[in-house]
């Protein structure tokens, strides 16, 4: 079956709900990713109201509020203080990522796998940014990491899924899915994984 252009933007839209799971399911207090395929303006959430100061559409030297800057010196005095802290690695690279420092983020996230390469929370929050950065090639191998050590992890079978239909790899991400269901068909990944089947 030919992959026509209505179906790619429909993936796209399946993408950006893979995001909101991811984030939803690392119970974090970060700020939702933005989504793609959807206006550009800045988020209305905590991290984002913090940035700036009264007025102002855009972050700035001149509009990033104190408060924004304190948090982020705190989290990065954390780290410094305890290199080997996970908790502190995340919590700083949650707000990196939060705040768009991508590149930054990943630094961090890094260091976490140093410590301790299964967690998968970690992969899943490098894959969201790759994804991001459109290098599918680095967000398919997040997911493969975590498959290594969890076969049966749901969402990174979805996700690789997701990857493969995105390069108009139909087959491919029809065995993903019907995999992810085979796991679990009553999860939410597995419902999401029969809507996403029936869309192809």
């Amino acid at each position: 079956m030919k992959f026509k252009p209505i179906y790619f933007y429909g993936i796209i839209v399946l993408i950006s709900i893979i995001v909101l799971v991811l984030v939803a399911t690392q119970n974090l207090t970060e700020p939702e990713e933005v989504q793609i395929g959807q206006n550009q303006n800045m988020p209305d959430d905590d991290v984002h109201k913090n940035l700036m100061k009264q007025g102002g559409n855009q972050p700035s030297k001149e509009n990033v509020s104190e408060e924004y800057r304190k948090r982020m010196a705190e989290l990065k005095d954390a780290v410094e203080k305890n290199p080997e802290d996970t908790l502190a690695l995340k919590n700083y690279a949650d707000f990196l990522s939060a705040s768009h420092k991508m590149d930054d983020a990943v630094i961090y996230y890094n260091k976490i796998l140093q410590v301790d390469p299964k967690r998968a929370d970690i992969h899943f929050s490098l894959a969201v940014i790759y994804f991001n950065k459109q290098d599918y090639v680095k967000c398919e191998d997040e997911n493969n990491k975590v498959l290594m050590f969890d076969p049966k992890n749901q969402m990174a079978l979805y996700n690789l899924g997701a990857i493969a239909a995105t390069r108009g790899e139909v087959i491919k991400a029809k065995d993903f899915w019907n995999k992810v269901i085979e796991i679990n068909p009553e999860s939410e990944t597995g419902k999401l994984a029969k809507e996403s089947l029936a869309k192809l």
